[in-house]
């Protein structure tokens, strides 16, 4: 079982790079899709919108949800190779008091949760090259075209150190970073 993730700040095209290359290749792909949208799709809030405890809570569902679908679909699954809408790192970028307090609370490491990944794609937001629709294509987004860029920012130092880290700049095309993704994973993955 091989484990990509695919990381990147809010509207960087997660999502739609990795249902794309799983859509088009279902024998070889399968997305494990992200938690941090569903957990707070069913609490029915935002990041921005709880206190600094629920923050803390919520950050901790999403990362055992995280964990729990990673090896659900490793188990069900375990010629596929599996494609993250993100990983269980990303979490630190939004803990309220930095990285090293959420690893101490969870009861990690930022080298054990890298270990999980064979291969890490850091997508950058399109709000960097001024493409960004806030949330309007994800409900529970809350960050500025900034705070995007912001985001990825975080994103790209806290992934940075994994052995198999790939960037892959904004694209005003969509579909050209899609390819981009897809060769990447092919000629990294050996396919």
């Amino acid at each position: 079982m091989k484990r990509v993730v695919l990381t990147g700040g809010p509207g960087s095209g997660k999502t739609v790079v990795s249902s794309a290359i799983a859509g088009a290749d279902p024998a070889r792909f399968v997305v494990v899709p992200e938690a941090a949208t569903q957990v707070y799709s069913a609490a029915k809030t935002r990041w921005d919108l709880v206190d600094v405890l629920g923050q803390r809570e919520i950050q901790r569902r999403i990362y055992h949800h995280q964990r729990e679908q990673e090896e659900r679909f490793a188990a069900e699954q375990p010629q596929k190779i599996l494609i993250l809408d993100r990983g269980t790192i990303d979490g630190a970028a939004y803990w309220p008091e930095g990285p090293d307090a959420y690893w101490g609370e969870l009861g990690t490491t930022l080298a054990a949760e890298l270990a999980r990944y064979d291969m890490v794609i850091w997508l950058q937001t399109a709000a960097a090259i001024g493409i960004y629709d806030g949330s309007a294509s994800n409900a529970v987004r809350f960050e500025d075209a900034a705070g995007a860029v912001k985001s990825g920012e975080k994103l790209i130092k806290l992934w940075g150190g994994h052995p198999r880290f790939w960037k892959v700049e904004a694209r005003a095309s969509l579909a050209e970073k899609i390819v981009e993704v897809r060769e990447v994973i092919e000629r990294e993955m050996g396919l």
